[in-house]
């Protein structure tokens, strides 16, 4: 199993630091530098920032949101990051939610997954440089009856098949990532729930396309916190926010992807009281409302070797790349807690 490092959302306070700890991660061997964007920074740059001031590590988008970019337009964006960084991008790619797609993009939540696969086919059809047409309920290339004609990409990435990840969290949506993507994004995984949330979803989908799990990336991201294993419950309060934040207020009531996963995780009461209390403006009751268990279940928090018996269990539960999301109020304490990961991963024998 591989170290990922995800530096989150550009913007949120750490950014000055944020150099100095992808940087830190390309010297100790992580496999990939992941960055995100929702309605705030872009993903594309700061991943063309890292690229230039790293040597190593991939850069991947988790995730570059699919209702934000026509599908040429993202393997254009695809293709240049993948040149530059001499062969390191990953692209990974989501719907979003319908409160962004709607409110920020203007773009119909509608179909995802049928919108999501012909996105897909695009953007691997534009990325083998053949000239571009294409035929589907979303998207049809050329427009018919006017000026435009196939048009073939110019710009030659290093590689014609870059990595395609999918942020994937329903039933549905993982088997279709299984059947068409070259890895899996997850988030809030527990080891102990990851093969009956996700795995056999992910391989029935890959039995659908012909294939079995071999090769296929499955990258959960878990929040990281090292200490003491006396202080583990104060160290999952550290996450409290964060867990309401996505189970409580990360959608409507009606649909919210992630109040979804905690359920079918079996906290099916707890989450429904967490998104009640966030929905209501009640955002530390609902971060109260967060089980300890829930908490300490999806992050990785404690001691070197602690962590390398929750490692231990997301290998064995199917991830090939761990993506951390290290804690910390300094720099000093997030470039530890990257230390701290590669000793963990050395110690469970997964390097």
């Amino acid at each position: 199993m591989q170290l990922g490092i995800n530096l989150g959302y550009w913007g949120a306070g750490m950014d000055a630091d944020n150099l100095a700890v992808a940087q830190e991660a390309d010297r100790l061997g992580y496999a990939v530098c992941w960055a995100a964007e929702a309605y705030g920074s872009d993903a594309a740059t700061v991943l063309t920032w890292v690229a230039a001031q790293t040597h190593r590590i991939d850069v991947g988008s988790a995730i570059f949101q699919i209702p934000a970019r026509q599908p040429a337009m993202t393997a254009m964006t695809a293709a240049t990051l993948d040149s530059l960084s001499g062969g390191r991008f990953r692209l990974g790619l989501g719907v979003s939610g319908p409160q962004v797609s709607e409110g920020w993009y203007g773009v119909k939540f509608d179909k995802p997954l049928a919108r999501t696969r012909e996105y897909v086919e695009i953007i691997r059809k534009a990325m083998t440089r053949e000239r571009l047409s294409y035929e589907g309920e979303h998207w049809t290339l050329p427009l018919p009856g006017g000026p435009g004609k196939p048009i073939k990409l110019t710009v030659h990435p290093e590689r014609e098949r870059i990595p395609l990840y999918i942020a994937a969290i329903g039933p549905k949506n993982l088997e279709q990532t299984g059947e068409i993507a070259d890895g899996a994004l997850l988030i809030f995984p527990s080891a102990d729930h990851l093969e009956d949330t996700a795995v056999r979803h992910i391989r029935a989908g890959r039995e659908k396309a012909g294939k079995t799990l071999d090769g296929f990336d499955i990258c959960p991201t878990v929040p990281l916190a090292v200490g003491d294993d006396k202080d583990v419950s104060t160290l999952a309060d550290t996450f409290r926010p964060y867990t309401a934040l996505y189970v409580g207020g990360m959608g409507s009531r009606k649909q919210n992807f992630y109040n979804q996963l905690a359920q079918r995780m079996g906290y099916e009461r707890e989450a429904a009281e967490i998104q009640d209390k966030y929905l209501t403006g009640d955002k530390q009751g609902a971060a109260a409302a967060v089980p300890h268990e829930l908490i300490d279940k999806t992050t990785l928090l404690g001691s070197v070797d602690r962590i390398a018996d929750r490692m231990k269990a997301y290998a064995a539960a199917g991830a090939t790349t761990l993506t951390l999301a290290p804690a910390g109020f300094t720099l000093d304490e997030r470039l530890a807690s990257l230390r701290a990961g590669t000793e963990a991963l050395e110690r469970a024998g997964l390097a």
